[in-house]
């Protein structure tokens, strides 16, 4: 009987050294607990490009707005890669720009010459790529309409637009409207014009399509027909609207004396001729050249002030009196284009306030400006007839309002 029970106790104690031997047994399930409490090593976070935004400030450079980001010497290398396209130093005040950069490192840098292109500059290494691209719009195209109380631009503004669409519209009528002297009260206006929209915010107007304006009871209309991104203006049956000289040079002003072979003179107190038509208007207002020519003086005297005179062709020529200041190149044998600013309002020689007194002669005779009979350029070709007709259908359906304006597709990228 000892010695089963011997047996039995050799048995049993092995397999309890068995079970005892084991991980659990040894560590008292210490292993378990080991592993649980070993941390997973956290991955180090992904680095995330920062663009910083600005304007540019009055005395702004490049240099000095890149210096926190770029040495002297890489900035000189930026600056070289940018000449071929757009040189810094001509940045100007108010113009946005952007920098990227990854960890205090620049990436790229950008900035915007004007509302239709923008300079974008990209780094590789030590090497700098620059380019002029494009500004993307969305463009919608709005209907606007418009009655005359007073003036153009304040009809414009209580249509709920900006000054620029008064001086565009301005712009395709001024061979026909006079609108200084011509407009009446009661007078409309209707436009087709593409707006530009950039990230939902409006950021102007694009192309006129279409024109109307009702003067004194007689409408005027204009529709857009462009050659190699140059747009020009024409009646429905194909007419120019364009004219050897514009019916006024200056925007949106009053005449304060007419033409007259018999005024009373403010300065001098005497009766004598005033061959030509006053426009009063603030010192500074430009002066537009009436007619492309050959100027034939930049001069100054006692009675005239400071004055340019212009040599057309047909035996034309214009004069422009009073003058603050010439504008900048003016100068004697210069040839300059019909619109062209030659000078600004002033009020030297005999004026008693700011205005300019404009004059034509015609072989040396005077001629009153408002007579002056006005011959139009040249009408569509034969060759592009079909295709003026073709845009005509829609462009003349958008500006009657039988033609709905979601039917209008355009490149985002157009622009103005």
């Amino acid at each position: 009987m000892a010695v089963v029970t011997l047996c039995l106790v050799i048995v049993t104690g092995l397999f309890l050294r068995d079970e005892d031997t084991t991980p659990e047994a040894v560590t008292g399930g210490a292993q378990q607990s080991m592993t649980e409490d070993v941390a997973t090593p956290e991955m180090p976070p992904v680095p995330v490009p920062e663009t910083i935004t600005g304007t540019i400030q009055p005395g702004d450079t490049v240099s000095g707005i890149l210096e926190n980001w770029l040495s002297p010497a890489e900035v000189y290398s930026l600056a070289r890669q940018c000449n071929d396209v757009f040189s810094l130093s001509r940045i100007k005040a108010g113009q946005p720009w952007s920098v990227t950069c990854l960890q205090d490192e620049l990436q790229s840098f950008r900035y915007e010459i004007d509302d239709t292109s923008i300079l974008t500059v990209a780094r590789d290494g030590d090497i700098f790529h620059a380019a002029v691209e494009p500004i993307p719009y969305d463009i919608q195209l709005d209907r606007v309409e418009g009655k005359i109380e007073s003036n153009l631009f304040t009809a414009v503004e209580n249509a709920g637009e900006g000054a620029a669409l008064a001086y565009r519209l301005a712009d395709i009528f001024m061979w026909e409207v006079d609108f200084i002297r011509d407009i009446r009260e009661g007078d409309s206006f209707t436009v087709v014009v593409e707006k530009r929209y950039r990230e939902g915010e409006f950021k102007g107007y694009g192309r006129i399509l279409a024109a109307r304006f009702v003067n004194q009871d007689t409408p005027y209309e204009g529709f857009l027909l462009e050659d190699g991104g140059r747009g020009e203006y024409y009646t429905a049956d194909g007419k120019s609207l364009r004219k050897a000289f514009l019916k006024a040079p200056l925007d949106f002003r009053r005449i304060s004396s007419g033409y007259s072979n018999a005024r009373l003179h403010p300065v001098l107190n005497i009766v004598r001729p005033h061959h030509g038509i006053d426009y009063a208007a603030p010192t500074g207002t430009p002066i537009k050249a009436i007619g492309s020519g050959t100027v034939v003086a930049v001069a100054r005297t006692k009675a005239a002030g400071k004055y340019v005179k212009i040599r057309h062709m047909n035996g034309y020529e214009s004069a422009y009196l009073h003058m603050s200041r010439y504008a900048r190149g003016i100068r004697s044998g210069q040839k300059v284009a019909q619109g062209q600013v030659i000078g600004y309002v002033g009020a030297t020689g005999y004026a008693t306030g700011p205005h300019l007194d404009f004059r034509m002669k015609r072989y040396g005779k005077y001629l009153n400006p408002s007579r002056v009979t006005n011959p139009r350029s040249q009408p569509v070709s034969r060759e592009r007839m079909d295709e003026f007709m073709t845009v005509l259908v829609s462009y003349k359906g958008y500006l009657d309002g039988t033609l709905a304006l979601q039917t209008y597709g355009v490149d985002n990228t157009s622009s103005m």
